[in-house]
C-alpha cells in the first residue's frame, strides 16, 4: 500500500481537484483507492456531492470504525461512459473538527498506525490536505511515502512550494527518529497553467531549472474542470475525449509510473 500527500501552504493551486481526480483516476485504473479529506473545508468530500462530517476526527480522536466513517463512491459517479471502473474507491470524509484532531493526539505514529490497519484492503490512499501549516500535518507526514505539489506559475505559490519542502524536511526528520523510511518527492505539477501570459512560462522554465525532471507536464486552464466539478464528477468522466480529459489522465498515468514504477 502506497500513501500519496497532496501538499502546498498556498490555497487555491488546485490542490483538491487533483487529489479528487488522482484517486477517481488510480481506481479507474483498477486500483483499490481511499481518498482521506484531511481538509477542514472539506472540499474533496463536497467535489463528490457528499455532505461534510466529521469522518477523520471520530476515526482518530473518538475511536470509530473505519466502516463507519468511509464512503463508498459509486463506480457510475466515475466512470468513464462505455468502460468498466476496474477498482473501487472510498472517500473519508472531513469538517471544521479537523482542525482538533493535533489536539488530541500525542504519538506521532497514529496516523500511520491507523491505516496501515488497511494494508490488505488498499493499495494506495491519498491525502488531500490544508494549505494552513498545522500539527496535522507532521502526523499526515509520518503516514506519507511521498508527496506530490500542485502550484501555480506564480510567485505566492511558489513559495508555498518551498514551505512544503521545508516541512518535508522536518517530516522525514521525524519519521528517521521512528526508524521509517523517508518521504520522496514524488512531482510538482503546474496547475492552471496560461500559456499565452508572460509569467506562467517564464515561472515554469524558473520551476524546472530548480527541479528538473521533478516537475511534471502542466495542466492547462480550462472551463471543463469548473464544470465538471459542478456536476460532482471527475473531468475525464464528465466530458471524455475532451483534452481537459486528456490532461487529467496524463498526470494519472505520471503518478501510477513513480509510484508504482509502471509504465505511463
Amino acid at each position: 500500500m502506497k500513501v500519496i500527500t497532496l501538499s502546498n501552504e498556498k490555497g487555491g493551486v488546485g490542490k483538491t481537484t487533483m487529489s479528487v481526480h488522482l484517486a477517481a483516476g488510480l481506481a479507474i485504473k483498477g486500483y483499490r483507492v481511499l481518498l482521506v479529506d484531511a481538509d477542514p473545508q472539506g472540499h474533496a468530500t463536497l467535489l463528490f456531492g457528499l455532505p461534510k462530517e466529521p469522518g477523520l476526527h471520530d476515526l482518530l480522536v473518538k475511536g470509530a470504525p473505519f466502516q463507519k466513517v468511509l464512503k463508498v463512491i459509486p463506480p457510475e459517479q466515475i466512470e468513464i461512459p462505455g468502460e468498466t471502473v476496474g477498482g473501487r474507491l472510498f472517500l473519508l470524509p472531513g469538517n471544521l473538527l479537523t482542525r482538533e484532531i493535533s489536539r488530541e493526539l500525542t504519538d506521532l505514529r497514529t496516523i500511520r498506525d491507523k491505516f496501515r490497519q488497511l494494508e490488505s484492503a488498499l493499495d494506495v490512499i491519498v491525502f488531500d490536505t490544508s494549505p494552513t501549516p498545522s500539527p496535522l500535518h507532521a502526523w499526515i507526514g509520518v503516514a506519507t511515502d511521498g508527496v506530490v505539489i500542485p502550484t501555480l506559475c506564480e510567485m505566492l505559490a511558489f513559495d508555498g512550494v518551498r514551505e512544503s519542502l521545508l516541512h518535508r524536511e522536518v517530516f522525514v526528520k521525524h519519521k528517521q527518529s521512528l526508524n521509517l523510511p523517508g518521504i520522496e518527492l514524488w512531482g510538482i505539477v503546474p496547475t492552471r497553467f496560461k500559456s499565452q501570459t508572460l509569467e506562467h512560462p517564464d515561472m515554469l522554465e524558473q520551476l524546472k531549472a530548480a527541479f528538473g525532471d521533478v516537475v511534471w507536464t502542466p495542466i492547462p486552464d480550462r472551463i471543463l474542470w469548473t464544470e465538471a466539478a459542478r456536476a460532482y464528477r471527475p473531468v475525464f468522466s464528465y466530458a471524455p475525449g475532451t483534452t481537459a480529459a486528456k490532461d487529467a489522465w496524463k498526470m494519472v498515468n505520471r503518478t501510477e509510473e513513480v509510484v508504482f514504477n509502471a509504465a505511463p
